[in-house]
């Protein structure tokens, strides 16, 4: 391996020749320290591909995902991180398709001079490892971890008797059916006496460590996002799941954990109602004062070419909806996530956006056929801390049952759909419908 030294790194940093390339676990792209480091978070500008994601993806793959990500064979590529037998690695795949390869493996040294420029997402908190979850179980102190009692949930859509993700899940974990927070026919949010009386019989309330996790990622960030409507103070989303878990070699049970009933939440529902619009009327007089109304469907559906779902018959958009990205099927959200069905970095979502004229400081509506697919866009954003964005729980499916509604059926202004820079999405499942 080629090294390259903290004083050329930091030379070449704005040199467009380079591309500096982050290796390491999300979380600490994302701003979690690493063991010995004062500070956290990416080099600007970095890309994040991990080891992970790399041997995730299939030989025949490899050329188009790292092309998309605009990786050139002129560039020098730099990679970085703490782990020096998958630095080496790395460096060896790449350099076997013929890029040009440095590693820089003083990252903690670097961190920990304060004079070195690193970026972090303000609220990076929300995304956590299985490591940092296994040891926080374990009692071990682990940054942000205050020592509140934890419940760990498997999200899905049945119940406990029907729930086949459940069947084998984290040691100690326990269910939570999405029922308990949406209901049928529209699959809003339901009444708040409902959510907290359902909250309540799972054991939770606002003071408690709430950490989520499902097999498709929407589910439990759909989750997430009613538990912060409601009020519970610190909930977590642990990226990859239990595929993460298992790969960390920690511990999986069949049994069935029933968690102790509360009976107070601590706080009235909703404590923050701002991050959710629920009626269409609402969402058309916001347009009115610039909100922007985003669409996490797919580009069928987008485009007036397909429902999405069995239930919703009518084809079509809200008038003045813009494309967000999605997936292949009303299913999965596969423009988001990485190969090894990890959350892509926020930095390459908004590089997205921003070709549609999606922005930071926008006023920000997400939605999709019944919200979650939507979660997913809206949890990017909280992740980041843009302060400005809640979701359209309504979607579609509300939005066409009436009649009077403005709608559109195509892209207006002749809008073209933009690749998405990651044909090599984790897709979840095949069905028409996300919670099928």
């Amino acid at each position: 391996m080629q090294h390259i030294s903290t004083k050329k790194l930091i030379k070449n940093l704005k040199n467009p020749k380079y591309i500096f390339i982050d290796i390491r676990d999300s979380g600490f792209y994302n701003g979690f320290k690493q063991k010995g480091a004062i500070r956290g978070g990416h080099i600007k500008n970095a890309l994040n591909i991990t080891y992970s994601s790399i041997s995730s993806i299939k030989p025949s793959k490899f050329k188009s995902y790292i092309k998309a990500r605009g990786i050139k064979k002129d560039k020098t590529l730099v990679f970085y991180g703490n782990d020096i037998d998958d630095l080496k690695k790395m460096a060896k795949i790449f350099k076997s398709y013929g890029y040009k390869i440095k590693v820089f493996k003083d990252i903690i040294s670097y961190s920990n001079n304060k004079e070195n420029p690193l970026k972090y997402f303000k609220n990076y908190t929300f995304s956590i490892s299985s490591k940092w979850l296994y040891k926080a179980l374990k009692g071990k102190k682990v940054e942000s971890y205050d020592g509140r009692d934890i419940m760990v949930f498997e999200v899905s859509w049945r119940s406990l008797k029907k729930s086949k993700e459940y069947k084998t899940h984290i040691k100690g974990a326990y269910h939570f059916d999405t029922n308990w927070i949406e209901n049928a026919p529209s699959w809003n949010l339901s009444k708040p006496k409902t959510i907290a009386k359902n909250l309540l019989n799972t054991g939770i309330t606002k003071d408690k460590l709430v950490v989520l996790y499902s097999q498709n990622q929407m589910a439990a960030l759909r989750v997430f996002w009613a538990l912060k409507w409601a009020g519970v103070e610190d909930v977590r989303f642990l990226n990859g799941g239990l595929s993460s878990w298992i790969k960390e070699g920690y511990p999986i049970e069949r049994k069935i954990n029933i968690p102790k009933v509360q009976k107070e939440f601590g706080v009235k529902i909703p404590l923050n109602p701002h991050i959710n619009i629920s009626k269409p009327k609402e969402i058309i007089k916001k347009q009115k004062k610039g909100l922007k109304l985003i669409s996490n469907r797919t580009w069928e559906e987008y485009t007036g070419k397909s429902t999405g779902y069995s239930y919703i018959k009518k084809v079509g958009e809200p008038k003045g909806a813009i494309w967000g990205f999605a997936g292949k099927t009303s299913s999965d959200m596969q423009d988001f996530y990485n190969p090894d069905g990890t959350l892509r970095n926020p930095n390459e979502i908004f590089k997205l956006w921003e070709q549609m004229g999606i922005r930071k400081n926008d006023k920000l509506a997400f939605y999709c056929g019944t919200g979650w697919r939507g979660s997913v866009s809206w949890f990017i954003t909280q992740l980041a801390g843009w302060e400005k964005t809640c979701l359209y729980d309504g979607g579609w499916n509300l939005w066409q049952k009436k009649k009077s509604l403005p709608i559109q059926k195509k892209a207006p202004k002749n809008v073209k759909k933009t690749n998405s820079q990651n044909n090599y999405g984790h897709k979840i499942k095949n069905k028409n419908s996300c919670k099928i």
